[in-house]
């Protein structure tokens, strides 16, 4: 079985390329260094699978000129402060793909519009969480999670201000053991898989017949952390999370879809993965202040976990909220960042 050390390497040195691509002072020349990152790391038919609005682009080029040249030109110096990094085979597939895993911020200092959002001319801290497929040494398949809505409060246009716990800037793991650049024991990621899946069978699909606390300590510690995304937020304790997160995100949505995932994997004490989507539901009214709508929407989610002992102990959590009210017809992102009008002085 692979240790995914190779594949590693292969991100990493496409990480390296485009730290420095992104350090070019000259927007212009940061354009061509990450073009030439792109076509040198990724294969010719790579397929990127972006959160709303970044889309799906093909092939290296379409990732340089429609996702990575804007962050160059928004964002000055920008760089990459990583606080989880992993490999493994992919349980989806049966083991044949093999993916890595990076999760951390994108920090730069905002100075210029990105996705009609306004610039801060100041430090900004766009989450990120990043899923690469790697396949005969190149970059096969891409797909990058960022909390866009978390940006959009930094630059003061808030489009979930109702949520319904604390949103900060979200922290590495307590442990501050998440980079995995060396191989770890099979037995100790084996064991992050098991309970991952033991989780997904009893709180994925909302099935359960015990108390909502009672089914979270199964699987979890006491003491865990939910790290939210911006319109949610984060959350310590089950106590907490049940009450927080849990229970209101769960009384929301009628109609579930079971779960499915594209990737799941897990190295060591940290397993994860994505979906696209991930699951549907229908609104039944509350959840974000949002009214309830006959109309089905998709999740897209990114979960990141750390196991301590038997139990999950931290959860770093993406979800493509701006996409998911997209399907249910509304645009959150033209909301929050279209113009105020001036008054009809013929009213």
């Amino acid at each position: 079985m692979r240790d995914g050390q190779e594949e590693k390497g292969v991100v990493r040195a496409f990480q390296s390329a485009l730290d420095a691509a992104f350090a070019v002072p000259d927007a212009s020349r940061a354009a061509e260094a990450l073009a030439e990152a792109t076509a040198r790391s990724l294969g010719a038919a790579h397929l990127f699978r972006g959160v709303d609005p970044l889309g799906e682009h093909l092939g290296p080029a379409a990732l340089a000129d429609h996702v990575l040249a804007p962050l160059a030109r928004a964002f000055t110096r920008l760089h990459r402060r990583e606080d989880i990094f992993f490999a493994g085979a992919n349980q989806m597939d049966g083991g044949t793909g093999l993916w890595v895993v990076s999760m951390g911020h994108l920090v730069g200092l905002f100075d210029a519009p990105w996705l009609s959002i306004r610039p801060t001319g100041k430090m900004a801290f766009l989450r990120y969480a990043s899923f690469y497929r790697v396949e005969a040494g190149r970059i096969a398949e891409t797909a990058f999670f960022c909390d866009i809505p978390h940006l959009m409060e930094q630059a003061g246009q808030n489009p979930f201000p109702g949520q319904s716990a604390a949103h900060l800037v979200q922290p590495g793991p307590l442990t501050h053991d998440g980079l995995l650049f060396d191989a770890q024991p099979p037995e100790a990621g084996a064991a992050t898989r098991a309970l991952i899946d033991r989780m997904i069978a009893d709180l994925g699909q909302w099935q359960s017949h015990l108390p909502l606390e009672e089914e979270l300590m199964r699987n979890w510690a006491e003491d865990m952390i939910w790290w939210g995304p911006a319109g949610i937020g984060a959350t310590y304790t089950i106590a907490r999370y049940a009450q927080q997160h849990a229970a209101p995100f769960r009384a929301g949505f009628a109609d579930r879809s079971p779960t499915r995932h594209v990737a799941r994997l897990a190295e060591g004490h940290y397993g994860g993965f994505f979906g696209w989507p991930n699951f549907t539901v229908r609104p039944t009214g509350g959840f974000m202040g949002m009214p309830a709508s006959d109309r089905t929407g998709e999740f897209r989610v990114v979960d990141i976990y750390r196991r301590a002992g038997d139990k999950l102990a931290e959860n770093w959590v993406f979800i493509d909220f701006l996409h998911f009210w997209k399907t249910l017809g509304v645009d959150m992102l033209a909301r929050a960042t279209e113009p105020a009008r001036e008054p009809d002085a013929t009213v």
